[in-house]
């Protein structure tokens, strides 16, 4: 029984560390394939870049917004509450930024790619392989790491930092105007209270996490589409294993930046 067990947990931590394994190296070489190729079709990488942060970015704005503005708004109210009875308004500044700027914003912000961006990408990744699409791209001289992979990657770094700076300004911005509405405070020195409990340690810590987060979202993605064979009921399949594993790294890498910093 004990055996069996040992040998359990064996097969499962090499199987964990195989799958590591994988998706650092897709994202390694992709890059490495790209800077030491010839600038052949770089123009092209640029405009597949481009295209990724359009749809990873600027599609997921309005959603970004509703969700960060009622965040800061809900954030406020509750802490207001409680703060004021303890006689700590002062402390709401450092409310906000830990929740928001440090935690919530680089977390949820992940979550939305991840339920948006990160499916779309193993889903397209998916089709193109049962459809014979990669093999021909291959077989035209075309490297898939530096024309499918690659661009993938980078775009989905560059719209998650950028969302996540975004949903941190707006969800901080609502705070702001429904704190200054209840406590009666001027706005410019409810605005002044924020800035002053804003660490540079805090907007890097915030920065670090969005792009790793957008990293681990968008390469995971890649993986499991590239991992489907020839039917198109491993791409359900795929998509669900890219999202259950996108939320499992971006949690253990949040949890682990989190007690370095912080702890």
């Amino acid at each position: 029984m004990i055996k069996n067990f040992i040998v359990q947990m064996g097969r499962s931590f090499l199987n964990k560390l195989d799958y590591f394994g994988g998706i650092s190296s897709l994202f390694v070489y992709s890059i490495i394939e790209t800077i030491r190729g010839d600038k052949y079709g770089n123009k092209l990488v640029k405009d597949i870049i481009k295209k990724q942060i359009f749809f990873t970015g600027y599609n997921a704005l309005t959603i970004i917004s509703v969700i960060s503005l009622s965040l800061g708004v809900v954030i406020i109210v509750q802490a207001t509450t409680v703060l004021s009875q303890l006689g700590a308004e002062e402390m709401i500044g450092k409310i906000l930024n830990i929740v928001i700027l440090r935690e919530l914003g680089p977390i949820l912000t992940a979550i939305i790619i991840i339920g948006r961006s990160g499916t779309a990408i193993a889903t397209e990744i998916g089709n193109m392989k049962v459809s014979h699409e990669i093999e021909a791209i291959e077989s035209m001289g075309i490297d898939p790491l530096k024309f499918i992979v690659f661009p993938r990657i980078i775009g989905g770094m560059i719209a998650m930092t950028c969302l996540t700076i975004y949903f941190s300004a707006i969800g901080i911005f609502g705070g702001i105007l429904v704190g200054g509405f209840i406590m009666h405070v001027p706005l410019s020195k409810f605005f002044q209270i924020i800035i002053s409990n804003m660490a540079i340690t805090d907007l890097m810590i915030s920065f670090l996490k969005s792009i790793v987060f957008g990293a681990i979202i968008a390469t995971i993605g890649v993986y499991h589409g590239f991992k489907i064979m020839m039917s198109p009921t491993e791409v359900p399949q795929a998509v669900t294993k890219s999202v259950v594993n996108a939320l499992i790294y971006t949690f253990i890498f949040n949890g682990i930046v989190t007690m370095l910093f912080y702890l």
